[in-house]
C-alpha cells in the first residue's frame, strides 16, 4: 500500500482526485495540505484524512508519505516538484507540467537525480474507451491514421482571483489548460507532432488569457489533427466529440472527453477495400457502426493506481511521464507562437 500526501487539496483534488484516490486498491490518503488553512481543515474532515499540514515543507518531512499529488496552480509546480524529489517522494503533478519548457527540464532532471518516479495528470488516456481506441488503432484495422478531431470546452467566466485567468500564474488560457489534454491524447494515438498552426483569442470575456483556441497539428506520420478548446461555450452545448479517421475506417465518440468515465464510441471498419464510388454512398450494407464497449473506469483512480503500482513494483512509469508532458508543453508553446506569428511553427 502506497501512502499519499496531497499538496493543494482544494479544487480538482477535492472534486475528483481525492475521491479517486480513496477508491484505489493500492493507495491510502495519509495527509493533506493547502495554502488556505480553512480548506485544509475542511478537506481533512470531509475525507477523514489522518493528518494535515500547514506547509509543503512540513508535509514533505513526513517520512511515512511515499508519494505526493501536487494540484497547485501551474506557477508553483516547478518549485514543489523539485522539493518533493529532494525529499525522496514519488510525484503525480497536475497538468500542465510547468510555466515553460525550461522549468519542465529542470523538474525532470531533479526527479532523475533523486531517483523518484514522476507522472503528470493527463488522466484521459486512462478512460477505458480511449484505451480501446488505442488498441483498435494499434491493431492496424483502421489503416493509416490521417485525421483526428477533438473538442474540450466549457463556460469559464470572470472570477476574481482565479489563477487560470492570470497569465503570470497559469501560463495561458483555454489552450494551455484544456487543449493540451487533447494534444496529449492525439499524440498517444498517432505519435509525435511535427508542427502546428493556431488561433488563440479572447472573444467573450475580459481576462488576460485566451478564452478561445483552435489548433491544427501535423504529426511526424503526416496525419492531421484539429483541436478546439474554449472557455466561452456553455457546458451543456458541448458534446465533447472525438473523431479518428484512418484509410480503412473511423472511430467516433461523444462524451469521452472530460473528467468522467462515460460516453459513447462506435467504429466504422472497411473489411474489404473497395474501388472508387462516384456516388460516395454512405450507407453501404457491409459497413455498419460497431459499438465499442469497455468497463467504465474512474480515470483519476486509474492514474493513482498506475503510479502506486510502479512504486510497489519498482518499475519506472511508461505512461504520462514528465518527458511526455514536456513534449505537450512544447506543442503548447509552439501553438502560442503560431497564434502570434500567423505561421506554422515547428515543435522546438
Amino acid at each position: 500500500m502506497v501512502n499519499w500526501g496531497v499538496i493543494g487539496c482544494g479544487g480538482i483534488a477535492d472534486r475528483r482526485t481525492i475521491p479517486g484516490l480513496l477508491e484505489a486498491k493500492n493507495a491510502r490518503l495519509l495527509a493533506v495540505m493547502d495554502q488556505v488553512p480553512e480548506v485544509t481543515k475542511r478537506v481533512q474532515e470531509k475525507y477523514g484524512c489522518p493528518r494535515s499540514y500547514d506547509s509543503v515543507a512540513d508535509l514533505l518531512a513526513d517520512r511515512e508519505i511515499d508519494a505526493v499529488y501536487i494540484a497547485t496552480p501551474v506557477f508553483a509546480h516547478a518549485e514543489q516538484v523539485m522539493a518533493a524529489a529532494a525529499a525522496g517522494k514519488h510525484i503525480l503533478v497536475e497538468k500542465p507540467l510547468a510555466m515553460n519548457t525550461g522549468q519542465g527540464r529542470e523538474m525532470i532532471e531533479a526527479c532523475k537525480k533523486a531517483g523518484v518516479y514522476a507522472t503528470e495528470g493527463y488522466m484521459m488516456k486512462f478512460h477505458s474507451l480511449h484505451q480501446r481506441a488505442k488498441e483498435i488503432i494499434d491493431s492496424g484495422v483502421l489503416g493509416k491514421v490521417v485525421l483526428m478531431r477533438a473538442q474540450l470546452s466549457c463556460w469559464y467566466p470572470e472570477i476574481p482571483g482565479a489563477w487560470r485567468q492570470d497569465p503570470k500564474l497559469g501560463g495561458g488560457g483555454a489552450l494551455i489548460d484544456m487543449a493540451t489534454h487533447l494534444y496529449d491524447l492525439m499524440r498517444w494515438f498517432a505519435g509525435d507532432v511535427k508542427e502546428v498552426s493556431a488561433l488563440a483569442d479572447t472573444l467573450v470575456f475580459s481576462y488576460g488569457v485566451d478564452d478561445a483556441s483552435s489548433t491544427l497539428l501535423r504529426f511526424e506520420s503526416g496525419a492531421h489533427g484539429f483541436v478546439d478548446a474554449f472557455f466561452c461555450v456553455p457546458d451543456s452545448s458541448v458534446q465533447s466529440r472525438l473523431e479518428i479517421y484512418g484509410s480503412r475506417g473511423s472511430i467516433l465518440a461523444e462524451g469521452t472527453i472530460g473528467q468522467g468515465s462515460g460516453g459513447n464510441m462506435v467504429a466504422y471498419i472497411e473489411e474489404n477495400a473497395r474501388g472508387y464510388d462516384a456516388q460516395q454512398a454512405r450507407d453501404s450494407a457491409d459497413v455498419k457502426p460497431q459499438q465499442v464497449t469497455a468497463e467504465p473506469v474512474n480515470p483519476y483512480t486509474a492514474e493513482v493506481e498506475y503510479l502506486s503500482r510502479c512504486i510497489e513494483e519498482k518499475q519506472a512509469p511508461q505512461m504520462n511521464t514528465l518527458e511526455e508532458g514536456l513534449q505537450i508543453l512544447a506543442i503548447a508553446e509552439a501553438a502560442y507562437r503560431a497564434a502570434k506569428s500567423g505561421r506554422r511553427e515547428p515543435i522546438a
